[in-house]
């Protein structure tokens, strides 16, 4: 493998991919882990629901767009 495959021309690293956890990621650990240490009496619904519930947002606002672009 070459050396300037992996870095650009001045050498650093040329990746440009965030990564992350973010803040759902976040809050849903923290969710977790609050569940799992007796913290929080909480259904797992809703120590999930930093997950699902942005899904169900765009999958609401898909359903409205594609409702107004049929019309």
């Amino acid at each position: 493998m070459n050396y300037y495959s992996k870095r650009g021309s001045t050498g650093e690293n040329s990746s440009t991919g965030t990564g992350g956890l973010g803040f759902c990621g976040a809050l849903t650990i923290a969710f977790i882990i609050l569940k799992l240490l007796n913290k929080i009496s909480w259904s797992w619904v809703w120590v999930l629901a930093p997950t699902w519930i942005p899904l169900l947002c765009v999958f609401i606002v898909l359903i409205v767009i594609l409702f107004i672009c049929n019309r």
